[in-house]
């Protein structure tokens, strides 16, 4: 039912292939005579149609996203997409670490936390003791 559509399609390297990112459709006024949207002309005061537009662009460009920053290794997103650019996780805390051990490692990693942060980059630590690295 739409008068016409436009489209932006994203190009795939692995498969040398486009898929299509978003949609718009101008679709005149063919649903609001079919359903009777109207408004009132502020000029006129006659009543008319409105004109009406779809748009498509959101689990479309997930799956873009995916296909083309990932492969059958995994998934590498773009640092601008992350909340979060950089996750400080402490390593080589073992069960015979002291807590000055702990406390000297976690201290350490705060500190560069907060000199990434300083360094204009989106950076937490990941301090959580019932989780381990990798």
């Amino acid at each position: 039912g739409g008068v016409y559509t436009t489209t932006v399609e994203a190009y795939v390297p692995a498969s040398g292939r486009a898929i299509q990112g978003a949609t718009s459709h101008h679709l005149g006024q063919n649903f609001s005579k079919i359903f009777d949207v109207i408004y009132d002309d502020p000029e006129t005061q006659e009543k008319k149609h409105v004109f009406q537009n779809s748009w498509g662009i959101t689990t479309r460009t997930i799956g873009v996203m995916v296909l083309v920053h990932g492969d059958n290794r995994g998934l590498v997103l773009p640092p601008r997409i992350a909340d979060v650019q950089i996750i400080v996780v402490p390593c080589g805390i073992t069960a015979s670490s002291t807590p000055e051990d702990r406390k000297n490692l976690y201290d350490s990693c705060e500190a560069l936390v907060k000199d990434l942060v300083v360094a204009g980059l989106r950076a937490e630590g990941d301090y959580r003791e019932n989780y381990s690295p990798g």
